[in-house]
């Protein structure tokens, strides 16, 4: 019974290597006007662009962010290999408390600006792995395009997850690791997420690949709301 709950549950402690970094660097926040109007027309958006690691600061810069900028309407796009736990978490609150919604995705700037006001077009071609996956399902409204790659793993306890299938583990280790677990479960709950997605990411190894939810996955994990409206509106309440 212990090994399996180590295997399985030693995550929401630290982060485990991912398969492929996107930005290693701390998540930064820029902002930006959906153009060109050809391919958004009507439906622009106003695009707060998330892009790097997510770290136990990430929150406040957010929210620094926030309060110097109108965020009324925005979408938040994110593209970050995950980070930390408790930012995370933090992070998606706070999204949610905006009102804001969530893609995964980056931005390409447009040589020609109006108004002096930034414009660029949204490419999907993107990453949101491990616990940047628990920030999406954050956004009241969101959409995982085809292209786009959202990926999850187990994560593991930072200063053995190099070696973690030799290392040895206390009681002190197992109850940090069911304190978090605990944590992450209220969180998803909150975020009407879906207990078959964190039963997903929890169930793989974070010394193997990381597993890219399919496009079923997406759908019937709630991870993507477009696909189904009503599940928009029951986050809404």
């Amino acid at each position: 019974l212990v090994a399996a709950v180590l295997s399985i549950a030693f995550g929401f402690v630290a982060l485990g290597t991912p398969a492929r970094a996107t930005d290693t660097q701390p998540m930064n926040f820029i902002l930006r006007y959906e153009a060109p109007a050809k391919n958004c027309g009507a439906k622009c958006r106003l695009l707060v662009v998330a892009t790097g690691m997510i770290t136990a600061e990430t929150p406040r810069q957010f929210a620094l962010f926030a309060k110097a900028h109108d965020l009324t309407g925005a979408t938040v796009v994110l593209n970050s290999e995950g980070g930390s736990v408790d930012g995370a978490m933090a992070l998606g609150r706070a999204i949610r408390q905006f009102g804001l919604d969530t893609t995964v995705g980056r931005v390409i700037d447009l040589k020609e600006q109006q108004q002096n006001t930034a414009r660029a077009e949204l490419s999907s071609d993107a990453e949101c792995n491990s616990m940047c996956a628990f920030v999406l399902i954050a956004g009241l409204h969101r959409s995982v395009l085809p292209q786009a790659r959202v990926m999850v793993h187990g994560i593991w306890l930072g200063d053995r997850r190099k070696d973690a299938q030799s290392a040895s583990y206390s009681a002190d280790d197992l109850a940090l690791v069911q304190r978090d677990i605990g944590r992450l479960v209220q969180y998803t709950s909150e975020m009407d997420g879906s207990m078959e997605f964190l039963e997903l990411a929890l169930r793989i190894p974070p010394w193997g690949p990381m597993h890219r939810l399919t496009g079923p996955e997406v759908r019937s994990m709630r991870i993507d709301t477009d696909v189904n409206p009503s599940l928009a509106k029951a986050a809404e309440k």
